[in-house]
């Protein structure tokens, strides 16, 4: 089970689960991604747009180790047998919808 983040590109998921051996992109915590970080330092696909232009969310894990999914509520829920397998998830998830700014993507304009 792993912390990371996700974007959905085109229709397609592109995980990136934190496993400590790339640092490029991690968050001030250390223990996760940074999405902006991790976006310019891959440019996925090679994409041109900023790391906010498509929909994106991330995989928490609580103190008591049950995996907290948060995302744009672009994302459907019919991706989460995906996620759950690029991040190790036995068990289904709780799923966060983030309608903050936080998870603004080009849906939203």
């Amino acid at each position: 089970m792993q912390r990371g983040v996700f974007w959905l590109i085109r229709g397609s998921l592109r995980c990136f689960p934190f496993d400590g051996t790339v640092l490029e992109g991690a968050a001030r915590s250390g223990n996760t991604f940074n999405h902006k970080r991790l976006w310019e330092h891959l440019r996925p696909c090679g994409e041109s747009v900023g790391f906010g232009y498509y929909p994106r969310g991330r995989v928490e894990i609580t103190p008591k180790g049950r995996a907290v999914v948060y995302m744009s509520p672009h994302i459907g829920t019919e991706h989460l047998p995906e996620i759950m397998a690029a991040f190790g998830l036995a068990e289904e998830p709780a799923v966060k919808y983030d309608h903050s700014e936080h998870y603004r993507c080009y849906l939203d304009e």
